[in-house]
Formats: structure tokens, sequence, C-alpha cells
């Protein structure tokens, strides 16, 4: 139980840092929604791939420093995270961002337009875990 806790905190810390890192020394936000949205023609789009190349990469980090996967069940089917998965892709460009960039880089820098949009994605995401819950 212990060790769920630490993976859930140096996931935290690794992802606070990398998105610090981009906004110090590159000055621009670390939302993953428009940076994978930006991939095709924007003049950044070498330094955007080469961010989504890294956040691919992490699961073989992953591998190599702990050797093996952690263990995780999913219950849902494919359709369901297909359908989910756009789900949340539309509301990205919905609501111009994401978790990471609302969530983790707005909400540090106070803006009141993230807190909004972090407050939509927390309540949403209650209630579709608890209508998929009161479903299954």
């Amino acid at each position: 139980m212990t060790a769920d806790y630490f993976y859930g905190l140096l996931g935290g810390l690794l992802i606070g840092a990398s998105a610090s890192v981009l906004l110090v020394f590159n000055g621009r936000v670390a939302g993953i929604s428009g940076i994978f949205g930006r991939l095709i023609g924007s003049a950044r789009s070498l330094e955007n791939a080469a961010f989504i190349a890294g956040l691919l990469a992490g699961p073989a980090l992953y591998l190599l420093a702990f050797g093996g996967w952690p263990q995780i069940s999913i219950a849902a089917s494919w359709p369901v995270l297909v359908l989910a998965g756009l789900l949340v892709g539309f509301g990205t460009r919905l609501g111009s961002g994401c978790t990471s960039g609302h969530g983790v880089v707005g909400l540090a820098r106070l803006s009141r337009r993230s807190m909004v949009a972090t407050a939509v994605f927390l309540t949403v995401g209650v209630v579709t875990a608890s209508l998929m819950g009161a479903l299954a």
C-alpha cells in the first residue's frame, strides 16, 4: 500500500517538475492537448514532437527503472474506452485545455479560467464515475 502512494507522489513530482522546466526555460505552458494539437503546422512542431515523444517514452523508462509494469485493471470495454477518449479530446478542445494545462500549470499560476475548468473537470468526473458505478 505504501508503494502506491510513493508512485503517485513520484509521478506528481515528475509532472510538476517537467511543467516547471518547460515554463521556466521555454516560456510555454505544459498543456498536453495543446501541444498535441500543435504537432502539425506549428513553428514549434519539432519541440512539440519531442515533448510528446518524451511522454511516450515514460512507460519504457518505468519498465527499465522498476523491471516490470504496475498491476492495473481496467474494467471498461474497448468501445467505452474509445468513446471516453474521444469525449476527453472534445472536452479539452472545448475548454481550451486539459487537466495538465489547467489543473497543473493553470492552478499554479492562479488562473481563474483554470480554476473553473478544473472544477468542471472534477465535477464531471465524479458524476460520470458515480453513474458508471451505478450502472455496473
